[in-house]
């Protein structure tokens, strides 16, 4: 069993499709929604997978697809906080220093491999992509539950998971997600 993890280039585009959208509908989530702005994604209809496979063209593709052996398990949507729209324009989750950080925004483990410790080497395969490409850090906003959260998609983490993979907390957020605050983590690079 090996785990490996590689940018969301054109040429993997199938395998991202495949985690996050495996019935390619034209209206399910296609990880746009910090990308671009609400009407712009209201915009587009059906054409939101044209929209990501030109974000997986860009020189920061706009994120990892982990593989387990090779079967892609889990999605990553991270790249420079400055090139997520919805982020660096947020009033909720701003920024704590002046750090070009990397962000990661959204997590995405394919059915039928949940619970199955896929995030571990999802966050890490994310991190090491953001080192190579010069990052300082890398940031994650997750929440802090009490119990269990509902992972049914697509979810911004927990702190126990972010603190595993080598993240310090930094503060909180004035963003909720599930009625619950968001922290502020961050994971320095060399």
């Amino acid at each position: 069993m090996a785990w490996h993890t590689h940018p969301a280039t054109p040429d993997r585009f199938e395998d991202l499709a495949d985690v996050i959208n495996p019935r390619r509908r034209a209206t399910h989530c296609w990880c746009l929604s910090h990308r671009l702005g609400a009407r712009d994604i209201e915009a587009l209809g059906g054409d939101r997978e044209h929209v990501l496979r030109a974000l997986c063209e860009r020189a920061n593709p706009p994120g990892v697809v982990t593989y387990l052996d090779d079967q892609p398990v889990g999605w990553c949507n991270i790249g420079p906080r400055a090139e997520i729209p919805r982020l660096a324009g947020s009033r909720l989750l701003r920024p704590v220093d002046d750090l070009p950080v990397w962000s990661i925004v959204c997590l995405v483990v394919r059915p039928g491999h949940r619970r199955q410790g896929v995030t571990g080497p999802l966050i890490e395969g994310a991190v090491a992509y953001a080192a190579s490409r010069g990052a300082p850090a890398v940031e994650a906003h997750p929440v802090d539950p009490a119990g269990r959260m509902d992972t049914t998609m697509a979810f911004v983490g927990t702190r126990a998971m972010f603190e595993r993979a080598g993240f310090r907390v930094l503060g909180t957020t004035d963003a909720v997600a599930g009625g619950l605050p968001r922290l502020v983590m961050r994971r320095d690079l060399p």
